[in-house]
């Protein structure tokens, strides 16, 4: 065997000593051109030849070694040319300021002040591919707010099949950028963009996105730093123009102004399928400026409100949205929210099916979990939790409404201005009344056993020790709490409030509204008194009452108190009389003594 094998060396040596030509390389490694992998010299044209001799070639891979590389001008990958470094997953950074990154590491320094000029990576024909690397720019600093405008960081244009694969562009001002191109695929790409991290217009032919995730990699991120807050207000982190069936799966964001923007160029807008995809402490978790009539398909999506926050919406739907449908399944919403969904546009389809409502109204407002002006919506088998008290808001511009098989905890709440425009039913009732009658003389005891399901935004229940009733309970509101009581349509009531301002919270803020509008003043209220005022119901089943109130700490009133909380008013008692009524008010907390037992 040993002789067959010297024999056989020993033949392919004489060959290629006989002048055959060597097989052309098909890979080369920018070490060997002469690239610095310290960060000491420019690398710009070490990496641009090695580019441009696998070109030449016809394809290839240009190989870039652990290490960090300065290149201080652009780079144009040629077509069927891979620039390829260590990374076969996406690279991440957790540290910040790190003098030394593992892996294949670009330093970035071209375009600074100019987003209009050369991108730092240009896939610049077909079947271009960036993948295994790490791009950082330098220069970027949390220091300067706004960030410091650069050109994208990944671009191609008027190309096809192109890829930007398990790269971390650390912190770019503009990550990654498509116009005009088809079939790209942008897989496991991470980062922290400070002004958008992916835009695609013009994509005729189908493109996809996935596994990626822009997050505050390179930073320490708190809600109020400048730099993270301004990112937080005005960046956006996946943008969609016209681009035709596009693919997202598996992504996210988190930190941003906008997680899902679809906007209008003017090529048009998209339509697409939408997997799996989360927006995390955002202030529009989506935000659809335009569509296209088939629509944008939206299922298993997360989204949360951006943290400390009192107007974030989860889903935005513009007035500006044509005659497509945004369909929503079994996605969720929590957090920070103001609104869950908020659907203006006169001429979209709003279809929710199958979703979790979580937490909405954050400041307390009666703001309504999902709020329709205008347009139509499907709204069926979706779950709310106890923590808000409107569920569902249909404006008067609403010109189909089909609401059913939903379920609330204490009962599904709509406030319903569409009238027969709107077919509901089939939804989660409160509990029945023993006579519908009782409605005309109620009474909430606050502080009792089943007070919460007609409370959001009060504090928890309490002894009320400044009455000395034995037995008797009370909550403290906060600056804003809300109170939702049953009512009949169409009388007049006299509501008389039992409640206890200390005399450090009097304040002309203090007050009771009923739909916006004041119908008790508490400005010159001090101490322990009952208060009333007639209102009238509509036709609704239900009022929200809104207490306001100027809040304090009990531990800067008390040395020797603990306690942190920002405490308003107390309240004891709240009925509803409508005129006419006798006799003794019926205990609403009666209805639900039995679910907390």
């Amino acid at each position: 065997m040993k002789s067959i094998f010297l024999i056989l060396l020993s033949a392919s040596l004489l060959a290629t000593a006989g002048g055959e030509k060597p097989q052309p390389r098909y890979s080369i490694t920018v070490t060997e051109l002469g690239a610095k992998n310290d960060g000491s010299q420019d690398a710009t044209s070490v990496f641009q030849k090695a580019l441009d001799e696998m070109g030449k070639l016809g394809g290839g891979i240009v190989y870039v070694p652990a290490g960090n590389y300065k290149i201080e001008g652009t780079l144009k990958i040629p077509a069927g040319v891979t620039l390829q470094g260590t990374f076969r997953t996406p690279p991440t950074s957790h540290y910040p300021n790190m003098p030394q990154l593992a892996g294949s590491v670009l330093l970035a320094y071209a375009g600074r002040g100019n987003p209009d000029g050369e991108p730092f990576i240009t896939l610049a024909g077909n079947n271009a591919t960036v993948e295994g690397l790490i791009i950082r720019y330098p220069e970027v600093t949390p220091k300067d707010v706004p960030p410091v405008p650069y050109p994208p960081a990944v671009c191609g244009k008027n190309v096809e099949n192109v890829g930007v694969l398990d790269c971390c562009i650390i912190n770019p001002y503009e990550a990654v950028h498509f116009q005009n191109s088809a079939r790209m695929i942008i897989r496991n790409v991470f980062g922290y963009p400070s002004w958008r991290g992916l835009y695609i217009d013009a994509c005729y032919d189908i493109s996809r996105v996935e596994n990626c995730h822009f997050w505050p990699f390179g930073v320490i991120y708190n809600p109020n730093d400048p730099y993270c807050l301004w990112i937080n207000e005005n960046a956006v982190a996946f943008e969609f123009a016209r681009t035709d069936w596009q693919y997202v799966t598996h992504t996210f964001c988190f930190g941003y102004g906008v997680g899902y923007k679809f906007s209008k160029s003017k090529n048009g807008a998209c339509n697409g399928s939408f997997l799996g995809i989360g927006a995390d402490c955002c202030k529009r978790a989506v935000l659809v400026e335009d569509l296209q009539p088939y629509g944008l398909l939206i299922t298993n999506g997360e989204f949360v409100g951006r943290w400390e926050s009192k107007d974030s919406a989860g889903i935005e739907i513009l007035p500006s949205a044509g005659g497509g449908m945004v369909s929503l399944m079994n996605c969720a919403f929590w957090g920070p929210l103001d609104r869950a969904i908020w659907h203006r546009s006169g001429t979209t389809q709003l279809t929710v099916i199958g979703c979790n409502f979580w937490e909405w109204d954050i400041n307390y407002q009666g703001s309504p979990a999902i709020q329709v002006d205008r347009g139509r919506i499907t709204f069926q088998g979706n779950n709310f939790s106890p923590n808000g008290l409107l569920h569902l808001f249909l404006g008067n511009g609403v010109s189909s409404a089909i609401v059913t098989g939903n379920q609330a905890e204490g009962g599904m709440y709509v406030l319903n201005y569409a009238k027969n425009k709107t077919q509901v039913g089939f939804n989660q009732t409160p509990p029945e009344l023993p006579k519908k009658t009782l409605l005309r003389n109620i009474v909430l005891k606050v502080g009792n056993v089943g007070d919460r399901y007609f409370l959001d935004g009060w504090h928890g229940a309490e002894k009320a020790s400044e009455w000395g009733i034995p037995g008797d309970g009370k909550r403290w509101s906060r600056g804003s709490s809300l109170v939702r009581l049953p009512v009949l349509p169409h009388k007049e009531y006299m509501l008389t409030l039992d409640l206890y301002v200390p005399p450090h919270a009097k304040s002309e803020n203090n007050a009771v509204y009923l739909e916006g509008e004041k119908i008790i003043s508490l400005a010159d209220v001090e101490g322990i008194k009952r208060v009333s005022a007639k209102i009238k119901t509509d036709d609704k089943d239900f009022i929200l009452l809104k207490f306001t109130a100027k809040e304090w700490k009990p531990k800067e009133l008390d040395p020797n108190s603990k306690d942190d909380r920002l405490l308003g008013i107390a309240v004891r008692e709240i009925n509803l009389k409508a005129k006419g009524a006798t006799g003794k008010p019926f205990e609403i907390n009666s209805l639900f003594k039995f679910v907390e037992k």
